[in-house]
């Protein structure tokens, strides 16, 4: 969720039904003020009428002369949600032995949150091949001959992420998918719409045997051996007009309300496209009776689990939806959670941007059998999420990191100089809460506050009973908690040094890893930085050690998947941007060596010497560092880092 993305432009935001302009001033025109958060416990409809007759009561107050909301400006953070991971490893007891579990294999992998749960992303490697989509396109490399030995031809699609079991490939592509004209009604006019596609390749022969398109954004994905289940978020789609020479504003709220109440439940329901066995079909994704509700929503979204067996057909994937909004997938080998903290809620209009407390809602799924994931639980937290790594489940216990403060929805994380000047809002302030299931609620069982006054989080990692966050402003407190007793976790220590960690990962003996950066007393970052503390006493956390590199940014820092630590010899890479003289990417070689950080050199790509290419991911393959970017692969001695071979795209 590090990173904003602005919504503009008439075309997208009247697909994504977020006003496109200031939103009707006439107080007469006003609709009924509504509540936008409460209880999130969800229930089914029960016919496709009363579906219907929901979903447009609860979309009436936000309809204006401009479709939907009360803005015309609309940030979402993490729209697809950061899927920032850390190494597999499971729950231990205590910090000191926040281990990663020993890897018997000759190979890294994908750096994730949970064992045993993979997570989607550019690169994967059974040791034997190299299956890469860095540049938006499918490889696969050869790891024994060093040659590209696969090309699976994508056409005009971009693939952005990848998840692979066996000798297939799910891969996600994002870019506008359009869905046909003949699966609209028949009087609707065409146009292409953004979705999500999803294409099933066979690694071994090399093809595409199927792929599905949605007309939702896809949010995240988890995979647990063969089983990928895939999240998408849908908008309705709704013919609006809007005020121009030949209607005013209202008409056109008068004549958009008319459309909410005539528009069938099709409307709502997200579509889809199949092309499987050179055979199409087409239709709604999931029908209507099967779709749950929260007690309170605007009908304005939904979200869709779709899961997949990859070893068999695709198909459309066994949807389970809910009318929620979401932007945070995490998920263990028994429960896939997705968190909404109401942001991409659209304003009310007519009337200006209100100060609203802001609550993120948590819907529990159980994937521990297969098929499709039930809906167990759900609840709701104080504040808002960082990523996945502010939720963790353990014991039965799910630990949520949220930041609170009474915020302006539209300008969440918004620079202080464009925030509309309103009224004072209280100080920041995050705390950790700990959840337990209670039949379908997710119950609060304690919570520890006071965590940064007047800052955010930028990093959390929970690891056993122990918690660590870090907020920043200007200095960066990295606080410790104990969690060992879930109704009354508390701060055990704290450690306050300049900079900020905007990652931690666990290093064993009691020592974490934190990538983010250095900043001066003021809070000016002012370049990368790697830290390695020490833990193990909670009551004291210490700094060990720390490499700076002024003037440089890391992948890293906002996505994890770029991370790599080798713990059997404490190798550490990250993909490095420096903007000193010269603009230039490597990836910077650390070790870990008892309480030291030792800079062992850094690998530049042939391309990225003239070109600003460089590596994304770093993956060690036997006593070889292999650097895959857009460019091609790079393959180096993990010793000495010579390089023994260039294989260009």
């Amino acid at each position: 969720m590090n990173g904003r993305k602005l919504l503009a432009g008439a075309a997208v935001l009247a697909v994504a039904g977020v006003s496109v302009s200031s939103a009707v001033r006439d107080a007469t025109l006003a609709p009924p003020p509504i509540v936008d958060h409460g209880p999130v416990r969800l229930v089914a409809f029960d016919s496709c009428d009363n579906a219907l007759t929901e979903l447009r009561r609860a979309m009436s107050p936000y309809v204006s002369a401009y479709g939907l909301g009360g803005n015309n400006l609309l940030f979402a953070e993490g729209m697809a949600t950061d899927s920032s991971a850390g190494v597999a490893q499971k729950s231990t007891p205590d910090s000191r032995s926040a281990t990663p579990p020993t890897q018997q294999q000759e190979h890294s992998t994908t750096n994730v949150h949970e064992q045993g749960v993979d997570e989607p992303d550019i690169v994967k490697t059974d040791g034997k091949r190299v299956v890469s989509i860095a540049d938006g396109k499918l490889r696969v490399v050869d790891v024994a001959r060093k040659t590209i030995t696969g090309f699976v031809d994508l056409g005009e699609r971009r693939a952005s992420q990848l998840l692979v079991s066996g000798d297939r490939a799910l891969v996600v592509t994002e870019n506008p998918v359009p869905i046909m004209e003949k699966m609209l009604p028949p009087d609707r006019p065409y146009a292409p719409a953004s979705g999500t596609e999803l294409v099933l390749v066979d690694l071994k022969e090399q093809k595409e045997i199927g792929s599905l398109k949605t007309d939702g954004f896809y949010l995240d994905a988890r995979q647990i051996g063969g089983t990928a289940r895939v999240v998408v978020r849908s908008q309705p789609r709704m013919p609006w007009v809007y005020p121009d020479m030949t209607i005013n504003e209202a008409g056109s709220l008068r004549r958009n309300k008319e459309i909410l109440q005539s528009e069938p439940i099709t409307s709502w329901l997200p579509r889809y496209e199949l092309n499987q066995n050179g055979a199409k079909s087409s239709g709604t994704l999931v029908d209507c009776a099967n779709v749950s509700h929260p007690a309170v929503h605007s009908a304005t979204s939904m979200l869709t689990v779709l899961t997949f067996e990859l070893s068999g057909q695709l198909g459309t994937g066994q949807p389970v939806s809910i009318v929620a909004d979401g932007d945070t997938v995490y998920g263990t080998d028994r429960n896939l959670y997705i968190a909404d903290d109401h942001r991409l809620l659209p304003e009310l209009p007519s009337k200006p941007p209100v100060q609203r407390p802001i609550t993120t809602a948590i819907h529990q799924f159980d994937i521990s059998q297969a098929g499709p994931p039930k809906h167990v639980a759900s609840g709701d937290v104080g504040g808002t999420l960082l990523n996945q790594y502010s939720l963790s489940e353990h014991d039965g216990i799910l630990r949520v990191a949220t930041t609170t403060g009474t915020e302006t929805r539209c300008c969440w994380r918004m620079p202080t100089d464009i925030v509309p000047q309103q009224q004072q809002q209280p100080p920041s302030e995050s705390f950790v809460t700990t959840l337990r299931r209670d039949g379908g609620k997710l119950t609060q069982v304690g919570q520890v506050g006071g965590l940064g006054k007047g800052e955010r989080i930028y990093s959390v990692r929970f690891i056993g009973k122990m918690g660590y966050v870090v907020t920043f402003r200007q200095t960066d407190p990295l606080y410790t908690l104990d969690l060992s007793d879930p109704r009354q976790p508390r701060v055990t220590g704290e450690l306050k040094i300049n900079g900020f960690s905007a990652y931690l990962h666990p290093a064993g003996d009691g020592k974490l890893i934190g990538v983010g950066q250095e900043a001066t007393d003021q809070g000016r970052a002012t370049g990368t930085q790697v830290s390695l503390f020490d833990v193990s006493n909670p009551a004291s956390p210490q700094r060990l050690a720390q490499y700076h590199l002024p003037d440089s940014s890391s992948e890293a820092q906002f996505d994890p998947h770029a991370f790599l630590y080798w713990p059997q010899d404490g190798t550490l890479v990250i993909p490095v941007s420096t903007h000193r003289t010269s603009y230039e990417v490597s990836s910077r070689v650390l070790r870990v060596e008892g309480n030291q950080l030792r800079e062992t050199g850094k690998i530049v790509e042939p391309s990225s010497r003239n070109h600003g290419g460089g590596a994304r991911r770093t993956i060690v393959i036997g006593d070889q560092l292999w650097s895959i970017s857009n460019a091609g692969v790079q393959i180096n001695a993990r010793n000495g880092l010579a390089q023994q071979a260039w294989l260009p795209f």
